[in-house]
């Protein structure tokens, strides 16, 4: 059993009904709805193929169309050279008849037509204007050139001004700051000397009340040892080896 699409498309798609119905009857669906299902499918395949003929073209159209296509390629190629030959040989002649002019040996049969002339004159205001256009350009160019150069110019010399000042002012600082440095350290300085100073003078000091000590000590000593020292001499001695004592003071500045 087959089915056909209907009578308005073109193409005729063949599809094995029977078979499909066969295979839905052995995996269990009646045979109604075996045929239901199978009728549905062929109808959505044939409307699927349908719209897939309608959206593209067959071989044989594509075909015939790229035929159409490299000849009216071919012709217009044709048209295209041939018409580049009658202009070049129109040109050709023109100059041709242009310089034979120009060194007077030109007779009455060689002088151009109107055609010819009509010709030789568009060409010759063509080039005019080509050079004019060139030279505008030109100029336009020169100008844009020049813009660009000057506004870099500027740029350039400003850039090099606000550098210039910047480094003026880093230079004033490291000024700045070499002269607190220096006074800085000249302060230091000072304090170093005035410190060393006291210094010395505290250890000359201690180096003098311990000579005075050790003075009064040995003079003690030798009355010890001579047995000269009474007890009623002893603590004069003692006053005046105790550093802390005025009159001990008086008294060592009074000794030779």
């Amino acid at each position: 059993m087959f089915h056909r699409p209907s009578s308005n498309v073109k193409r005729a798609f063949l599809v094995d009904t029977l078979q499909l119905v066969r295979n839905l009857e052995s995996n269990g669906f009646p045979s109604k709805q075996a045929e239901a299902i199978t009728s549905a499918i062929t109808e959505v395949l044939n409307d699927s193929l349908e719209n897939v003929a309608q959206s593209f073209v067959s071989k044989s159209d594509m075909q015939k169309s790229e035929m159409i296509q490299e000849t009216n390629l071919s012709k217009f190629k044709s048209e295209v050279q041939s018409s580049q030959r009658i202009e070049c040989g129109v040109v050709f002649n023109c100059f041709n008849s242009f310089e034979l002019r120009v060194k007077g040996v030109a007779g009455p049969e060689l002088k151009p037509s109107g055609e010819v002339e009509h010709h030789f004159s568009l060409l010759q205001r063509e080039t005019e204007k080509l050079r004019n256009d060139i030279d505008k350009m030109r100029s336009e160019l020169r100008y844009e050139i020049d813009k660009v150069t000057a506004g870099q110019r500027l740029d350039l010399n400003l850039e090099r001004g606000r550098i210039k000042d910047e480094l003026a002012d880093q230079n004033a600082e490291t000024t700045n700051l070499t002269n607190k440095l220096d006074r800085e350290i000249h302060a230091l300085r000072a304090q170093l000397e005035a410190a060393k100073y006291d210094v010395i003078k505290y250890c000359i000091g201690n180096v003098r009340m311990n000579y005075s000590q050790l003075s009064s000590l040995h003079v003690e000593c030798i009355f010890y040892k001579h047995g000269l020292l009474s007890e009623l001499l002893r603590p004069a001695f003692e006053i005046f080896a105790n550093p802390r004592c005025q009159a001990a003071g008086d008294l060592k500045g009074s000794l030779p």
